[in-house]
């Protein structure tokens, strides 16, 4: 193995969750594997300068399918919690994007190794998102099965626009992974991690039986963020469906951000720009990330990732 280091040149990369399923490809196993094979440019890049690697990834759509099996199970088969779905997810994705990369590694002759890590990520149990769930996931049904089917599983329901009701879950902010120190020994012997895919299995500590499940979804970016800091990165790269982060996103007077500041992007999301249910998350994270020892953010598309890290795309957020 190499075993040349990389502890002071280490990268974070998000890949959106349509890296693998995207909305107007056929969800076959057959396009996810093309689908993977076709976001690896720039992960490459970065293994081929040297860098110490952590790949995160989203799992909207998978889970969402996990969840439906579930659903059509009922009666046939255990029904599954939402943590075993993430889990589930987490492990195939990291499956498909392992052996792409791999792959991918050895024909072009970078020498290392990756590897899929099932990561725990701790939560507070009294988050006030618990109490208060507003994350849809899962498939649409009309007012009268949703709430036949909160009644039948416990499940808190709500209207999501008009578009039909959804079931909502808790979305806390995570704290630390349980499988850091693991991440970090790998890293220092130049194994590229796959960590935190789906944001990860929410879990909490009970004072007597330890790590807990909770019953909830964690964002991959904001995930990702606490990730990067625990593990030491110094770069992180959210990888997503636009080229660059936007003002005024899709209006006459949209404007195109290319080199801006945590301070910035801070009075952007203030004022708006940045919507909670698209961009708002991300830029979250990135200024979380860079305000805990961070020193860069790019955020652009799968397809532009790699003129992004030549500084010829994508917008580059950096410490005031």
């Amino acid at each position: 193995m190499n075993t040349s280091g990389n502890k002071e040149k280490r990268a974070i990369i998000a890949l959106g969750g349509n890296a693998i399923t995207r909305k107007e490809i056929e969800d076959t196993i057959a396009n996810q594997f093309s689908n993977t094979r076709s976001c690896l440019t720039s992960i490459v890049e970065l293994a081929r300068r040297g860098y110490g690697l952590c790949i995160s990834h989203g799992n909207g759509p998978q889970v969402g399918n996990a969840l439906l099996r579930v659903e059509l199970a009922r009666g046939k088969a255990p029904i599954l919690p939402l943590g075993i779905c993430v889990a589930d997810t987490e492990g195939g994705m990291g499956y498909m994007i392992e052996q792409s990369l791999q792959n991918r590694l050895d024909k072009d002759g970078v020498n290392r190794q990756v590897c899929t890590i099932i990561s725990q990520i701790v939560v507070d149990k009294d988050d006030p998102s618990i109490a208060n769930p507003t994350k849809y996931v899962g498939q649409f049904y009309s007012e009268e099965e949703a709430l036949r089917l909160a009644k039948e599983s416990g499940w808190k329901v709500k209207q999501d626009a008009d578009r039909g009701w959804r079931r909502v879950v808790a979305s806390p902010v995570p704290k630390s992974c349980v499988e850091k120190d693991v991440i970090k020994l790998l890293l220092d012997n130049d194994v590229i991690v796959l960590a935190a895919g789906g944001g990860g299995i929410p879990v909490y500590i009970h004072p007597e039986l330890g790590y807990e499940g909770v019953d909830a979804v964690i964002d991959k970016d904001r995930a990702s963020a606490m990730l990067g800091r625990q593990i030491g990165a110094e770069l992180m790269l959210i990888l997503t469906s636009v080229e660059q982060v936007a003002l005024n996103f899709g209006q006459p007077n949209e404007k195109l951000l290319e080199d801006t500041t945590v301070s910035e992007m801070k009075k952007f999301l203030e004022q708006g720009h940045f919507p909670p249910g698209s961009m708002g998350p991300k830029v979250e994270a990135a200024i979380d990330f860079i305000e805990n020892g961070g020193e860069k953010v790019i955020v652009t598309s799968l397809e532009m990732a790699a003129e992004a890290l030549q500084g010829k795309a994508g917008t580059r957020i950096y410490p005031d």
